[in-house]
């Protein structure tokens, strides 16, 4: 009995001493709010905006395990370093594909939000956002990452429901929104409204595969073997969804591999449409089916509204002109897509208490 009541006396007092030394703790901490991309991560720090937009890649040195570099340092690396250097991207499909890299790559994101004030261990609280489809397994493994990364306390929010946020949708009234946020892993097609996702479909075809399907489509076609990087540059400054007035060409250099020399040949616009169709289709496809599922009054509000696109596949030229012929609905492109998510936690961070209806429950919090 005697020791029940100590051990009952202990936890008293801890309970007691938790809440002042997290409020102290809070005063040395930035409350962080991250998009976790497959391709890139963005920081939005509160009310200070978003201070960090940089790769996802982390380079490694497998004889030491020691992280070299994070970021754009990283990613100038990739293809270019020595056997037992390598340039990983811990994040495939919007997940955790590499836990103990991507809590590196946190701590340091942690770390360097940290710099510019006085705290020998910073413990944020974080908001970080996942596609939609994640599992419960690979949502766990996003709240641990951060926590043992160092934050205080993890709240994650689905990534449509943040880039409806960040392009400014009333997603909180009782009527149809229509976001599709295609990033570097998963494109998300997801109607919301009342706070919530009412009908969406999660597909791991993004930016990504379509540089697999140009590195593909040259192999093919021209038995030239290219890099990640030279297939995102031709995409990027080519690349289309639509038939355009002007054409365009760019140079795609590589190895030949037949001979195993360097080669460059000349490609155009038409012919990295028809290496990237397939792709394009499906991402039509979800469209559609999302649509098919969405209850008729809120389809006539979209129909109102229309569809707005996100992340930074909307870049790509002309398919916001495709979505709309296919769909027939208005399509518009977000300001600033790219970084519609992290805009959208960032608003959720500045009014956490007012906004936290729209995060996920949280599981996982020391």
């Amino acid at each position: 009995m005697f020791c029940l009541c100590i051990v009952l006396s202990i936890n008293l007092i801890l309970r007691i001493m938790k809440n002042p030394f997290s409020k102290i703790i809070s005063r040395f901490s930035q409350d962080i709010g991250i998009d976790l991309g497959t391709a890139n991560t963005l920081v939005y720090v509160k009310g200070r905006g978003i201070i960090i937009r940089e790769p996802s890649v982390v380079a490694i040195n497998k004889k030491t395990k020691e992280i070299l570099a994070v970021g754009a340092e990283a990613k100038r690396m990739v293809g270019r370093t020595p056997s037992h250097i390598v340039a990983i991207r811990p994040l495939v499909d919007g997940v955790i594909s590499d836990f103990e890299i991507t809590e590196q790559m946190l701590k340091y994101f942690f770390d360097r939000v940290h710099r510019e004030i006085f705290t020998l261990i910073p413990r944020p609280r974080v908001v970080i956002g996942i596609p939609h489809s994640v599992t419960e397994v690979e949502r766990r493994a996003v709240e641990e990452g951060a926590m043992n990364a160092g934050a205080r306390e993890v709240y994650l929010i689905e990534e449509p429901i943040a880039a409806a946020i960040g392009a400014r949708l009333p997603i909180q009234d009782a009527s149809g929104n229509m976001i599709i946020d295609i990033g570097g892993g998963t494109t998300e097609v997801a109607v919301i409204s009342l706070g919530g996702v009412v009908a969406s479909r999660s597909l791991r075809i993004a930016g990504d595969e379509l540089n697999d399907d140009i590195i593909q489509y040259a192999r093919d076609k021209f038995n030239l073997l290219l890099g990640e990087r030279t297939a995102e540059e031709i995409k990027i400054k080519i690349g289309t969804a639509l038939e355009m007035k002007e054409k365009a060409e760019a140079p795609m250099r590589g190895r030949d591999m037949v001979t195993g020399l360097p080669k460059e040949i000349i490609v155009n616009d038409a012919q990295i449409r028809e290496a990237m169709k397939k792709s394009i289709d499906q991402f039509l496809d979800s469209i559609r089916v999302t649509m098919e599922e969405t209850p008729p009054e809120l389809l006539a509000d979209i129909m109102d509204r229309g569809i707005i696109l996100a992340g930074g596949g909307a870049l790509l030229k002309g398919l916001d002109r495709l979505i709309s012929i296919e769909t027939q609905t208005q399509v518009h492109i977000a300001d600033d897509p790219l970084t519609a998510v992290v805009r959208g936690i960032g608003m959720v961070l500045e009014d956490l208490d007012l906004l936290s209806d729209v995060l996920l429950p949280r599981e996982f919090n020391h």
